[in-house]
């Protein structure tokens, strides 16, 4: 691909480790908060490729494995009823809920379908009105506004057979919800670059300056990695904090004004329980009055859902930076990709599989 080879060349990306190692005093935790990022890292071994002064930790930038359990389990009591087809992107399909995942109930008989664009789930709600169509809009604010087109379109358009089960996070509340936790070890962040495509970066400069934290906006590939970790310790090492954007390729300050817009229309700020953190105070987003025909929970009156998390998973606290996936017992044996047990190891972006993925789970620990 065009303009890709230069951002995964090895010499660059060597130069920036020693650019690194030469600028590096102290020791700093870095926390990268987007899962493609963190597949990135340990793909690549980046984290290996640095001095040992510079430790990355693994935030919850991984929107599936954020996505609660309360709402995992409404989507399986909206795809049990009878007349509804219910709607979702591939990779929510295995996380688990308190009784197993969405693709079991698609084996037993729920008319449960994968779709690539929530407009591709209103496609399918205009070509079935007799079925009750959902879409599982989930998500960090890179999907937002493809989600806000679809409940729109279907409002413009009268689409009353389609509705759409949000579970809308953003990152800026989850940040600073991260540096107030107890035993909080992040010094900077590797800010998440798709996300600000969509909302730029103005949002993190009150972050930066309220806990005298750097946030470095990056992209996904090794090169870009490695630039953004050498912003972030130079600011660290020289005392200062603000928020500078390596991935000015892609992301501009104020981000993509339609797209905010539609987002904006559709809609509002909510306080939002992310799995294993908790409820963090205006961290996602709910449709609006005026959506309420298209809001699924609102039409399935989905309130009282018992949950209940699997006592042997640790993903609560690797999302928090506060574990590693080898730190768990049961990572790589009880917990595997074909037998998750928590979220992080389903999706492709989550820490736990990514660590899977390239074979941590094969390496001996050395004690001394």
């Amino acid at each position: 691909m065009k303009y890709l080879d230069e951002y995964r060349d090895g010499k660059a990306a060597q130069a920036l480790v020693q650019a690194i190692a030469g600028v590096v005093r102290r020791p700093w935790a870095v926390m990268e908060v987007c899962g493609g990022q963190t597949h990135s890292i340990v793909k690549y071994g980046i984290d290996r490729l640095l001095p040992p002064e510079v430790e990355l930790l693994h935030g919850p930038g991984c929107p599936v494995c954020v996505t609660p359990l309360e709402m995992i389990d409404r989507a399986h009591a909206v795809a049990e009823q009878p007349g509804v087809l219910f709607c979702s992107f591939g990779d929510m399909l295995r996380v688990p809920g308190s009784r197993g995942d969405l693709l079991s109930l698609k084996a037993r008989g729920c008319d449960i379908r994968v779709v690539y664009s929530p407009l591709d789930a209103l496609k399918v709600a205009i070509q079935n009105p007799g079925r009750r169509v959902v879409f599982f809009a989930i998500g960090f604010e890179t999907t937002t506004p493809g989600n806000a087109m679809a409940a729109w379109q279907a409002r413009r358009q009268g689409v009353r057979n389609f509705s759409l089960l949000v579970s809308q996070v953003l990152v800026p509340p989850m940040l600073s919800a991260i540096l107030q936790s107890p035993g909080n070890r992040v010094q900077a962040f590797l800010g998440p670059g798709h996300v600000c495509t969509v909302m730029g970066t103005r949002e993190y400069e009150p972050i930066a300056a309220r806990y005298r934290v750097p946030i470095v906006i990056t992209g996904f590939e090794p090169v870009d990695l490695l630039q953004g970790i050498l912003l972030a310790v130079r600011q660290l090492e020289e005392g200062r904090s603000g928020v500078e954007n390596a991935y000015a390729r892609v992301v501009g300050a104020p981000g993509n004004g339609p797209a905010r817009a539609l987002v904006e229309d559709v809609f509002e700020v909510c306080d939002r329980k992310w799995r294993g953190i908790g409820t963090i105070p205006k961290s996602g987003l709910r449709l609006r009055h005026e959506y309420r025909d298209w809001d699924a929970e609102k039409l399935f009156e989905l309130s009282d859902i018992e949950t209940r998390e699997s006592p042997l998973c640790i993903s609560g606290q690797i999302l928090k930076g506060l574990r590693k996936p080898k730190d768990c017992p049961a990572f790589g044996k009880a917990c595997t990709p074909d037998r998750p047990l928590g979220a992080t190891m389903v999706s492709s972006e989550g820490a736990c599989a990514a660590y899977f993925a390239y074979g941590r789970h094969l390496e001996k620990v050395v004690t001394t």
